[in-house]
């Protein structure tokens, strides 16, 4: 017998069709860049966790744990989210300027991930090409406040509109800073190590991906880091033909990667649940 339980979100929902579309791999990595510009918050990735080396296996467990609060069961959301809480609980780190010993629980440093990473989804799909009208971008920044609840946010304290997102940025952009820790962030996505036989697939394939999410970062972000940026309209055309590029190989094809999130909700919920860029078309043209 079929589990029915959608999930947290659903197939109706605008988060289940964005997160299916394949240009959030490269919206992951704008979002790594973004959210190692503020100081506290990288500095607490720096001194627990050793990204360096397990590069590969940080990247999996982030999309394993976005894969399963989008597409899994309830439960399986709520105890993915459990995990996450109870790992911050028990970490911190030390501020770089002024030695202060801090959480990485800290509600406003969760609350800059959670918003560095929902304006990185949202805007490289919409620039990439992806149908969504200003109504639905709306309604994915409110759903995402039940993906802030589970790492710990007061839900009423995350912006719930792409206007309060904005005007969030702009209250937090004086804190923001390029560091040494950015630095060694940028570097590391621009050439992770891997085993010598896998180079010249980085330099072939992870390049044009870093390349691209760096592109895509809003034009304060690119200044603090101080390295060369292409301009915003050069920047949009490559998300474009990336998009478009990613969004031809077939679905079925892609979904099957690991850890398969997809498959599984639709083999759970039926074959009228997959994720389609169709349906935010038919969302849209049934809007008042």
């Amino acid at each position: 017998m079929r589990d029915a339980d959608p999930g947290l979100f659903g197939p109706g929902s605008v988060t289940w069709q964005l997160h299916g579309d394949p240009i959030m791999w490269v919206a992951g990595v704008r979002a790594l860049y973004l959210q190692a510009l503020h100081p506290r918050a990288v500095r607490g990735v720096m001194q627990n966790s050793d990204f360096r080396k397990d590069a590969w296996g940080r990247l999996l467990r982030t999309a394993d744990f976005v894969g399963t609060i989008t597409y899994g069961t309830s439960l399986q959301a709520e105890r993915a989210g459990a995990r996450v809480r109870g790992i911050h609980r028990r970490l911190g780190a030390t501020d770089p300027r002024t030695g202060e010993r801090f959480g990485v629980d800290d509600p406003e440093l969760l609350l800059w991930v959670h918003c560095a990473e929902i304006d990185s989804y949202l805007a490289a799909a919409r620039r990439s090409g992806l149908p969504l009208t200003g109504g639905q971008a709306d309604a994915y920044v409110d759903e995402q406040r039940t993906a802030a609840r589970l790492v710990g946010l007061d839900p009423g304290t995350v912006p719930d509109s792409t206007l309060a997102l904005a005007d969030y940025f702009e209250k937090v952009r004086p804190e923001l800073a390029a560091t040494e820790d950015s630095d060694a962030v940028y570097e590391f996505l621009h050439a992770p190590p891997v085993p010598w036989p896998l180079v010249p697939a980085r330099a072939l394939l992870w390049a044009r991906v870093a390349d691209l999410a760096y592109a895509a970062l809003p034009p304060y972000a690119q200044q603090l880091y101080g390295r060369p940026a292409p301009s915003a309209a050069a920047a949009g055309l490559r998300l474009r033909l990336a998009g478009r590029a990613l969004r031809s190989i077939p679905a079925q094809l892609r979904w099957q990667l690991p850890p398969g999130h997809i498959l599984k909700a639709v083999g759970r919920l039926g074959p009228g649940s997959h994720p389609s860029v169709y349906k935010l078309r038919e969302g849209a043209r049934s809007l008042p």
